[in-house]
């Protein structure tokens, strides 16, 4: 397998440890939206990663579709439970994550990227306060070494890959205000099959 996207996305790397930790061989294919548009749209004509490409050829688009078909294969040692009230816990934790991702990038383009002249304060402070109540209400499961059911599921990785997003690009944002998922991404980043996942850069 082949994964399109690189490790700075998020939604790249989310899907780089659960392939990891799912223990399935893949390669990168260290694509940026920033710089190969076109490429990228080979594959997701949305011009979005990540994109996987399966062994024989076909093309799976968005982290969750990517995820959802890697659990389809594990089966019951998917990190999302399968059915019932657990695999709604976890969804709904990690639609958090996923949420917080998204904000974090977006508040990201707009403090960063969008040229000076054009950026817009309030709603950039509007992304960063939204994010920043996803984070809280990670902040808030983590009650023990995991967010749900005792156990690693796709939240924690899913949380994890987001905090650790933020703290690179927007450090402000997330800063000791969490330390409780401080600690769960420490503790998933001294595992090689999630920390190797970091972006180097």
């Amino acid at each position: 397998m082949q994964l399109v996207g690189r490790l700075l996305s998020p939604f790249v790397r989310r899907v780089a440890a659960t392939l990891n930790l799912y223990g399935m061989e893949f390669t990168s294919l260290p694509l940026a939206t920033t710089t190969d548009g076109a490429a990228i749209a080979g594959y997701n004509p949305v011009g979005r990663v990540p994109s996987l490409i399966l062994e024989d050829g076909e093309v799976l688009v968005d982290s969750n579709a990517i995820l959802d078909h890697l659990d389809e294969v594990m089966g019951e040692a998917a990190l999302t439970p399968r059915a019932g009230a657990e695999r709604r816990l976890v969804l709904r934790a990690t639609a958090i994550g996923v949420g917080v991702m998204e904000k974090t990038v977006q508040a990201y383009y707009e403090t960063a990227r969008r040229p000076e002249a054009l950026r817009w304060a309030e709603g950039a402070a509007n992304l960063q306060a939204q994010a920043q109540g996803g984070f809280a209400a990670l902040e808030a499961m983590a009650e023990g070494d995991f967010l749900c059911l005792g156990r690693l599921t796709q939240a924690d990785v899913t949380a994890v890959v987001a905090l650790d997003f933020a703290a690179k690009v927007l450090p402000g944002l997330v800063e000791g205000r969490y330390p409780r998922l401080d600690a769960l991404s420490a503790r998933l980043n001294a595992d090689a099959r999630v920390g190797s996942t970091a972006f180097k850069g």
